[in-house]
């Protein structure tokens, strides 16, 4: 008798487990973590794009905010989790390709440990200087750095981040050169800006724009191939004088490498969905970003075409971690 019981219990416990392994996708929450600063361009996608998810997912979407060392900290957060669909991650221009560059020994691998499932956003770069320096345009700004070397101050968030990239090269597609002030975060960088403690900055759109309304920055361009819809009176900064110039900051969801094919697909669908929802549309526009929306294997290949792209400004500017 205490076999056939010991049986029973086996077998339950299998069933129990197959019934719980046989679940549909997704049936808990699933949490996204944002390597980024709560409140900033990174943020202001996500969430919106979160929330969008969780009503055609039939589940919570969460951002789990984990910032530090330029993304470095959320990102291997998501690397080690199970490659289950129920831990995702943001991932950019900054924390990937641009920190392979300048990280010879980074705790993953970009390219191997994550498996992409869609880029969501292109986040636009805007150049913009105190009102108190005496330049209006981007070869006027050029005319100015070229007088004066190394002394136009200009802001970054930090060594290896999008902006300083964008700076570096600026200045080498434009034979100028400036100082460079790298402080930790945009927020810091931008404070500064405004109290005239540093000339001019590559920052997002998002944050620029009010103050670029409120005339206490002026702008010179947009980092991008075309001008912004949130801004269709600003230049790019390769139509005002820098051909070729284009820094923008691509953001994307991705999951712990061998994540089930079916999941990556069964996400990939819901993102391409959400980002083409007018709510997302407008809201990205908004701050100055363009929705995406891309097959696993097209993000992938974004990712990769843009390591030795950011591996020769690294090398050529020497950037460096520090």
């Amino acid at each position: 008798m205490k076999k056939i019981c010991i049986a029973i219990v086996t077998v339950a416990t299998g069933l129990a487990a197959t019934m719980v392994l046989a679940q549909p996708y997704p049936s808990k929450i699933i949490r996204i973590i944002s390597p980024f600063p709560a409140g900033g361009p990174a943020d202001a996608m996500v969430r919106p794009l979160a929330q969008k998810m969780s009503e055609g997912l039939k589940v919570q979407c969460i951002v789990d905010n984990r910032p530090g060392a330029n993304g470095i900290i959320g990102t291997e957060l998501a690397v080690r989790a199970p490659a289950d669909g129920y831990t995702l991650v943001v991932g950019s221009t900054s924390s990937l390709p641009m920190n392979a560059a300048i990280y010879p020994k980074l705790p993953f691998d970009p390219l191997k440990d994550l498996a992409p499932i869609s880029a969501f956003g292109y986040a636009v770069q805007i150049l913009t200087v105190h009102p108190s320096l005496p330049v209006a345009t981007v070869k006027e700004f050029i005319a100015l750095a070229r007088a004066r070397p190394g002394e136009i101050s200009v802001a970054s968030p930090g060594i290896g981040s999008a902006p300083h990239f964008a700076l570096e090269m600026f200045s080498t597609m434009t034979n100028t050169k400036v100082l460079h002030v790298p402080y930790k975060g945009g927020g810091p960088a931008l404070a500064e800006q405004l109290a005239g403690q540093v000339m001019a900055y590559f920052g997002s759109m998002q944050a620029a724009m009010p103050q670029i309304q409120a005339k206490r920055l002026r702008a010179l361009g947009v980092a991008a191939v075309k001008r912004s819809p949130a801004a269709p009176d600003i230049p790019t900064i390769a139509e005002a004088g820098v051909p070729g110039f284009e820094v923008g900051g691509l953001f994307g969801l991705l999951a712990p490498a061998k994540t089930p094919r079916e999941i990556i697909m069964k996400l990939n669908a819901e993102i391409v969905r959400a980002v083409a929802s007018p709510e997302i549309v407008n809201g990205f526009k908004t701050v100055g970003t363009d929705p995406l929306g891309t097959t696993p294997e097209e993000f992938a290949d974004i990712i990769r075409n843009d390591m030795p792209k950011w591996a020769k400004v690294a090398r050529d500017a020497n950037i460096k971690a520090e």
